[in-house]
């Protein structure tokens, strides 16, 4: 369901986005306003993002090969850290010089092209329907999200997700809406007090708004990248199947890692009872397996060692390393 629904929310932004951009282009073109060029081109951007997580989506359901056994499910992570660079320096850094490159302009006592076109209208028309077609945009992912949301919040929800489209679709819908806003405010009050300053401020406002979300995003898809564990609730399914098997006295120890967004390796080690042989252990382990992959379906990788629990000692599965030997 993530993925189909992930999917859906890229498709909606894409194709919202690639309208925009044209119709904030030719705005741009025909009012000089900066703020138009920096949402032009924050849409440029987002119609990129949306294309590299299309394109990690599909890379990553290649086949495993014997130099990655475990297959390429985090292509989607590694597409989605390139889209928070790519909204970092092409959105945000490029906002900010064109707030830079039309403030000097002020300062050198350039008219506001804005100011003096007969096409003033336009930038706030070009507004008023991109806000409306981001608004259906996010309403898209939004309605996507909501399926495996739960009840999290917002924030837990983008935090927690494990496959990084949806959250970067939200926070890019949200980003662009906010960034509409901004473009508004900067053109009409430059349209009302007739000084340029506002429409740079705006873009500015742009830029710091794109940055902020681009960090946030490098700063998520950076743990998934590094390998982050099961949900605690998909823990506590795995844990409770286990302790319905028989053979199984106990769980000593577990380990999970996403190998992506629907992928899990799983590894842990059992207690079994010490009287029990070799075929009944084989029986257990067996059966643990079939437990495990019932219990939590994006188990693909499951490794169980058996060993004898001893009261008061559990091994652990990472040993500390040795300490420093002094002079």
């Amino acid at each position: 369901m993530s993925t189909e629904g992930g999917t859906r929310a890229v498709v909606a932004a894409l194709t919202a986005n690639l309208f925009i951009a044209v119709t904030k282009f030719a705005a741009w073109a025909l009012t000089g306003a900066s703020s138009m060029l920096a949402e032009a081109i924050h849409s440029v951007a987002d119609s990129g993002n949306q294309a590299l997580l299309l394109i990690g989506g599909k890379r990553s359901q290649r086949a495993a090969t014997p130099e990655h056994p475990f297959g390429f499910g985090r292509d989607r992570y590694i597409y989605a850290f390139i889209v928070s660079i790519v909204l970092f320096s092409v959105g945000g850094l490029f906002a900010l010089y064109e707030a830079f490159h039309k403030y000097e302009s002020i300062r050198s006592g350039h008219p506001d092209s804005l100011l003096e076109s007969s096409w003033w209208w336009v930038p706030l028309l070009v507004l008023g329907v991109a806000i409306v077609a981001e608004s259906f945009s996010f309403r898209t992912a939004i309605k996507e999200s909501s399926k495996t949301k739960g009840r999290q919040s917002w924030a837990r929800f983008i935090k927690a997700a494990k496959a990084p489209e949806l959250p970067v679709v939200l926070l890019e819908d949200f980003a662009a809406l906010l960034g509409l806003l901004f473009a508004l405010f900067g053109v009409g009050l430059t349209l009302i007090t007739h000084n340029g300053i506002f429409d740079v401020i705006g873009t500015v406002m742009i830029g710091l708004l794109l940055v902020a979300v681009a960090i946030t995003l490098a700063i998520e898809t950076k743990s998934l990248l590094l390998g982050e564990s099961a949900t605690p609730e998909a823990i506590g399914r795995i844990e409770t199947a286990l302790s319905g098997v028989d053979g199984v006295e106990r769980v000593i120890h577990m380990k999970t890692l996403h190998l992506g967004p629907e992928e899990l390796l799983v590894a842990v080690k059992v207690g079994v009872p010490q009287t029990a042989s070799a075929g009944d252990v084989a029986v257990s382990i067996d059966a643990a397996e079939r437990a495990i992959r019932a219990a939590e379906p994006a188990a693909q990788v499951i490794y169980i060692e058996p060993d004898i629990f001893v009261e008061g000692h559990v091994p652990d599965a990472r040993p500390e390393p040795p300490a420093p030997v002094g002079h």
